[in-house]
């Protein structure tokens, strides 16, 4: 079946369908990544995005159960230049297709997403449409210029738990599936594990798995839980999690981070939930002209001088001027220098923009949660 992708600019590239019949719209951006895919496609920080992925061959090792970040897919549409028809891995449970057609995603094959990705780059992220079969390319381009901007956008609230929940949930399959050379940190607790409330923005399985491989005990709690109930719990520490959208608009979010940071325990942030710390200290965040995402992002801790290999998935950052006198600058992303890690002076409030969770990707960061175990230690 034919396909048609339609930008806002009026850029149409005609494919063949590649997932479930249907509509597809959201924000087109694009990923650098060689492998990943269906940790990709169910990242919740993908909702509301088409993921164009750069790497020519998509779905060559099909889909497995062990490689979900979520429930099921969330991104918006997907993009390929080319889909494999095989799956080649031992561990696949079916075709990349086959997985596409049962999550009901619309996907596009067979167009020129080198041009696509070159488009992006020059004239930044736009909005965009795929449809299957006979179509108006004129009418769905007047369609993509409709669609709500990112800027503004609580997409939290879309794919936030709707209630709290201990790790592993047992109805999960694929929660508990260990992966890589990562399967067991390297100081996982034998004593009582410390407890740990992660808010849930979007938060990626491979998070959660490893804080429970360095011995945590961890309850998912909804967006919106309050700082109060969740210091009353008794925690050890608090942790916020990625997501996808704008993190100005999850103002309530911001407000109950605020709260946590008065309080005496240690606070971990990744990607979404490292722009929601930032607002909370004061500072502000700003869109970036395509966003970084891919497996292969150089990241400079400035503390040592460590250039560290980042899987990173987002379109805002933090503006480094508007930063408070106690707040400093630890990483740094090497391709435009934007902040890439912040951390509050004297006390254990930190964050990362980047995945130090790294699956699929480089493992050059792990050492974070480590760091979040030692600092709850401390306060225990």
């Amino acid at each position: 079946m034919d396909a048609v992708l339609a930008l806002e600019n009026g850029t149409v590239y005609r494919g063949v369908a590649a997932g479930a019949q249907g509509v597809a719209r959201g924000e087109v951006v694009f990923n650098t990544s060689m492998t990943g895919y269906q940790e990709v496609l169910t990242d919740p920080s993908y909702a509301g995005q088409i993921v164009t992925m750069t790497c020519p061959q998509i779905g060559n090792y099909g889909v497995a159960r062990e490689d979900v970040e979520s429930t099921g897919p969330k991104v918006a549409g997907f993009i390929m230049r080319e889909e494999s028809p095989v799956a080649s891995n031992w561990r696949a449970s079916g075709t990349l297709r086959d997985y596409l057609i049962a999550n009901n995603v619309v996907a596009i094959a067979d167009i020129d997403t080198r041009e696509l990705t070159r488009l992006l780059r020059s004239a930044g992220v736009m909005r965009g449409i795929i449809a299957t079969g006979e179509v108006d390319a004129s009418g769905l381009v007047e369609q993509a210029r409709r669609i709500p901007s990112m800027e503004g956008t609580d997409l939290v609230r879309e794919v936030t738990c709707a209630e709290p929940y201990d790790w592993p949930p047992p109805s999960a399959e694929g929660a508990t599936e260990v992966k890589g050379d990562l399967a067991l940190a390297p100081h996982a607790r034998s004593r009582r594990p410390l407890r740990v409330a992660a808010y849930d923005f979007g938060i990626k399985w491979n998070i959660l798995r490893r804080l429970a491989a360095y011995g945590c005990q961890v309850r998912v709690v909804p967006a919106s839980t309050s700082a109060k109930d969740v210091l009353a719990s008794g925690v050890d520490g608090v942790f916020l999690s990625n997501g996808p959208g704008d993190p100005a608009a999850v103002d309530y979010a911001i407000e109950n981070t605020r709260a946590l940071t008065q309080a005496d325990k240690p606070l971990f942030g990744i990607c979404l939930g490292h722009q929601i710390l930032g607002l909370a200290l004061g500072a502000r965040t700003y869109k970036l002209k395509f966003g970084h995402r891919g497996a292969n992002h150089p990241v400079k801790f400035l503390e040592t001088g460590k250039v560290e290999i980042t899987s990173q998935n987002h379109g805002f950052v933090v503006d480094p001027d508007s930063l408070p006198a106690d707040v400093k600058v630890t990483h740094v992303n090497l391709y435009d220098g934007t902040v890439e890690g912040l951390r509050v002076i004297d006390r254990p409030i930190y964050s990362v923009q980047y995945h130090p969770e790294a699956s699929p990707g480089p493992h050059d960061a792990d050492y974070l949660f480590q760091q979040f175990v030692e600092d709850m230690d401390r306060r225990r």
